[in-house]
């Protein structure tokens, strides 16, 4: 008699930016999503990362390359991620990215919170879990920090009176998550993170360019 074949665990491709989610981000950051998703395929990884959305931000947003200041520097960071696949990314794979820098709690199994705070810094000071907080969807194949990086993007945009998120939100949350891989990036492409906090807060609160 033929033994049954083993049992294997289902395995959760990166799914798309759901609809609902993708309804509250502008066009070009929906595109900067699926450009993280396509770059976690091609690399084999197991998840969207906070590093594949760095990436994709710096190849597809100028108001994020802005941000950095000189060319030189953009050019040094877009240098040191694309050495992801055959070098310090290899240590990544088979691992879960989750920082646990921003106060996300597990709310009734299904919903993931982040409490409402300052566009750019986490504010430290609350309790995780406490109401006025912005619901974290399940998105199978992304990592806890990725996501928390858009749920904390739309966060800011809220505080500031806009419906969607931009490419600079999601660079906000990243450079306040001190221990997520994209801000392990930064530093080791030698930028000098709560500079680039500062340059962001500074941006963000001028508004858009006339």
């Amino acid at each position: 008699m033929r033994s049954p074949a083993p049992w294997l665990p289902r395995q959760h491709p990166a799914a798309p930016v759901r609809a609902d989610l993708e309804a509250a981000l502008t066009v070009e950051l929906a595109s900067v999503a699926a450009g993280a998703r396509r770059r976690m395929l091609r690399d084999g990884d197991r998840q969207i990362d906070t590093a594949h959305l760095l990436h994709s931000l710096m190849e597809q947003d100028p108001e994020v390359r802005a941000v950095f200041g000189s060319p030189t520097q953009v050019a040094r960071v877009l240098g040191y991620l694309v050495q992801r696949s055959i070098g310090y990314g290899l240590a990544w794979q088979g691992s879960v990215e989750d920082s646990g820098a921003l106060p996300v709690t597990r709310d009734g199994g299904a919903t993931r919170r982040l409490p409402s705070s300052d566009p750019v810094a986490p504010d430290r000071s609350r309790a995780p879990g406490r109401p006025d907080g912005v619901a974290l969807p399940e998105l199978p194949g992304w990592s806890p920090s990725a996501v928390a990086a858009l749920a904390g993007a739309l966060a800011g945009a809220r505080l500031r009176g806009d419906a969607r998120a931009e490419g600079i939100d999601v660079l906000a949350r990243i450079a306040a998550d001190r221990d997520c891989r994209a801000a392990e990036v930064l530093r080791r492409a030698g930028v000098d993170v709560s500079l680039l906090a500062a340059r962001i807060a500074e941006r963000v609160s001028a508004g858009p360019a006339a």
